[in-house]
């Protein structure tokens, strides 16, 4: 490790002040060791409150008319009569060595079903931020150089409107239109390709397209009061190259970081979209797994839906430090 030594005269004193390589490294260690207890306990508590929510998979799967000899000797083939400590344990040690166990009802692995649904999931969250960001970008730029005219005020509402509109309203508007009325799209699922992913994906990143045209425009509104803008201007640049490429990069800390987290927040969030448009994802297979009381697919779900959230959270961080040194500082 490589320190400066610094002499402070009033005091006295020698401080010894670590490289920066060595703060990115505490810090990039500090956020996995905070992004590893947090998903931990993701993982026990909401094994826990799997297990004491009202409902019994057994009764689920024999329904009401089996008889009691029948429930006892299913429950213990599941192992569902051992204590909820012991369940816990053998459950945790089973995400040690990548077992996270098989469906209840389809005997599967649940590892085969999340494998089969996640590169879905992940299609339509980057869909939607590819929608987002299109939008967005020009949207907020546009209400921060026409700051206070019609065009801001324009940008603005439409930007209130999209957060406003939840997905289970915007997604049946937009089926009624394109799909019903011009049928220029598909309603519903993922047989027609790439058309099946415009409307979901739509739907989905209009919210996100709101939320980040506002910031965009903060962010970009008190870039635009600096004098490295007032002096590219005085150069005689032009206004699209002022905003775009002396801008937008001095404006991208924040917006960066409500991406990071808006994405994990699509990855673990489409739940209602995939329901709406029957998109064959992880958040359709987390409501079968709800209703059919299925305990490891749900909690596999779940793992995957924090460890993606988190994961995504933990790089948005790393990215911020690297962008900006006083956030490594701060972890000294």
């Amino acid at each position: 490790m490589t320190e400066i030594t610094l002499y402070q005269s009033d005091t006295n004193q020698l401080y010894l002040i670590p490289d920066d390589d060595y703060l990115m490294l505490t810090f990039v260690l500090t956020r996995i060791a905070s992004a590893a207890v947090i998903v931990f306990g993701v993982v026990c508590l909401v094994f826990l409150l799997i297990h004491l929510v009202p409902g019994d998979p057994v009764e689920v799967m024999l329904g009401e008319s089996a008889q009691p000899a029948e429930r006892e000797a299913l429950r213990e083939s599941l192992g569902l009569n051992q204590p909820i400590g012991v369940q816990l344990v053998r459950y945790l040690n089973g995400l040690l060595h990548l077992d996270l166990g098989d469906s209840l009802h389809t005997k599967r692995p649940v590892g085969e079903m999340l494998a089969e649904r996640i590169p879905a999931t992940m299609l339509l969250a980057l869909a939607a931020l590819a929608v987002a960001i299109s939008i967005a970008i020009p949207l907020g730029a546009l209400a921060a150089v026409c700051r206070n005219t019609a065009w801001d005020r324009s940008a603005m509402g439409f930007a209130m409107i999209g957060i406003s509109i939840p997905n289970f309203v915007m997604g049946p508007i937009l089926i009624l239109i394109f799909a019903v009325w011009l049928q220029w799209l598909p309603v519903s699922g993922r047989e027609e390709g790439i058309a099946s992913l415009v409307l979901p994906a739509v739907t989905l990143g209009t919210a996100l397209a709101a939320l980040l045209s506002r910031m965009v425009r903060s962010a970009l509104l008190e870039v635009l009061g600096e004098d490295f803008i007032r002096t590219a201007r005085a150069k005689g640049l032009r206004e699209v190259v002022v905003i775009f490429r002396h801008g937008l990069p001095n404006a991208a800390l924040p917006i960066i970081t409500v991406l990071g987290l808006q994405l994990g927040t699509l990855l673990g969030g489409a739940v209602i979209t995939e329901m709406v448009f029957s998109w064959p994802g992880l958040g359709q297979l987390t409501i079968e797994a709800i209703g059919q009381r299925d305990y490891p697919v749900l909690q596999g779900c779940v793992l995957v839906i924090s460890l993606s959230y988190v994961g995504i959270n933990t790089i948005t961080d790393l990215v911020y430090a690297g962008l900006d040194p006083r956030i490594r500082l701060g972890a000294r």
